[in-house]
């Protein structure tokens, strides 16, 4: 009976041990918050930075658009009112530069003599091009892993541009002592479980911007981010003028209402 509680009694202790290890190996994979930073376009008076919005869209296309689509933006979008501010000659030229597929030929053909898809210079009336033909070649390009649309992932993601912001640049942060960073992916505390299959997709002066801005991660981070917002919500600048609109509206007929209120009610008393 004595070395049966002995044994217990170490059995509890050794547990005891354990347990704060395995619960420290458990906080590890859980994703950091986001990072506080900050943005033109936050607040109720906040506006799109268009210079911000251009390079973003130059980092897009240069170095986001080679795994990910933007299914819901199309050519035309980047000159319309509240977006990045390009004029109709710089869309076109934009434009100019992508390939989409064409429609047949005057044969009826859609492939070439190799067997290729017939394509053609998009004009603005085209969506963004698609960096794979469907899902199947998606993930064969990627280790199995699916890039993700990243015309709406501001809004799909909790934390929405901070979230962004700060998975593009938690690549180069070292994981803690113990932790395994599985075969294939790469350490990112931002991203829930800590496995992310996406490398590092920033790099410092990644691109060269035509304004002189310095091509930092972090400007190229904030840049691309403040794109993929307006990407996801083009009319927020209406949406906030609309809103303060109507706000002052039902200020002044606050202040209409109480003066007739008080132009009825002055001789009751």
């Amino acid at each position: 009976m004595r070395h049966t509680k002995t044994a217990l009694l170490g059995l509890a202790i050794g547990l005891i041990a354990v347990l704060p290890a395995a619960a420290q190996e458990e906080a590890n994979t859980e994703r950091l918050p986001p990072k506080a930073v900050s943005f033109s376009f936050e607040g109720p008076f906040g506006t799109y930075d268009r210079g911000a919005l251009q390079r973003g869209y130059q980092v897009y296309k240069e170095v986001c658009a080679a795994c990910h689509s933007a299914d819901h933006l199309a050519f035309h979008n980047l000159m319309e009112e509240g977006g990045p501010g390009f004029t109709e000659a710089e869309v076109r030229a934009l434009a100019a530069q992508a390939r989409v597929p064409a429609g047949p030929d005057e044969q009826g053909n859609t492939t070439d003599e190799k067997g290729q898809p017939l394509m053609r210079p998009a004009t603005l009336a085209d969506y963004f091009p698609k960096p794979f033909a469907n899902e199947e070649a998606a993930r064969a390009n990627n280790g199995g892993a699916l890039p993700p649309d990243l015309s709406m992932i501001v809004k799909a993601r909790e934390g929405g541009p901070e979230y962004v912001y700060s998975i593009l640049t938690g690549f180069h942060e070292d994981p803690p002592a113990g932790f395994k960073v599985v075969d294939g992916k790469y350490y990112n505390p931002y991203f829930e479980g800590r496995n992310i299959s996406m490398p590092p997709p920033l790099v410092a002066n990644g691109v060269t911007y035509s304004d002189g801005t310095k091509a930092t991660i972090d400007q190229e981070a904030h840049d691309v981010t403040t794109f993929l917002t307006w990407a996801a919500e083009p009319k927020m600048e209406d949406r906030k003028r609309m809103g303060f609109g109507v706000l002052i509206f039902l200020i002044a007929l606050a202040g209409v209402l109480f003066a007739a209120y008080r132009k009825v009610w002055k001789d009751a008393h």
